[in-house]
């Protein structure tokens, strides 16, 4: 179960970078509205980062013998707050 909804998790971010590549391109030649199309962009990136948390969170729960299904989509502030 643990890898089924893992795989979920990898579709969505598949479905994210899809829409992310699709706007970008619109913005590069011009047809989406920029200013609209630059903070939908930043939703997105914002989701994505989302989606890679909870699937580190569900992996690492995983390896130390924890439930993946406890792993919780964690808010924005927190998830964009990180250092690398």
């Amino acid at each position: 179960m643990a890898g089924e909804q893992n795989t979920d998790i990898l579709g969505s971010i598949d479905r994210l970078i899809d829409t992310e590549k699709q706007l970008r391109a619109r913005i590069a030649d011009g047809s989406a509205d920029s200013d609209a199309a630059r903070k939908e962009l930043a939703a997105l990136e914002v989701q994505l980062d989302q989606c890679w948390d909870l699937l580190r969170q569900r992996r690492a729960r995983v390896e130390f013998g924890q439930d993946p299904g406890d792993a919780r989509v964690r808010p924005a502030a927190e998830v964009e707050g990180y250092e690398s």
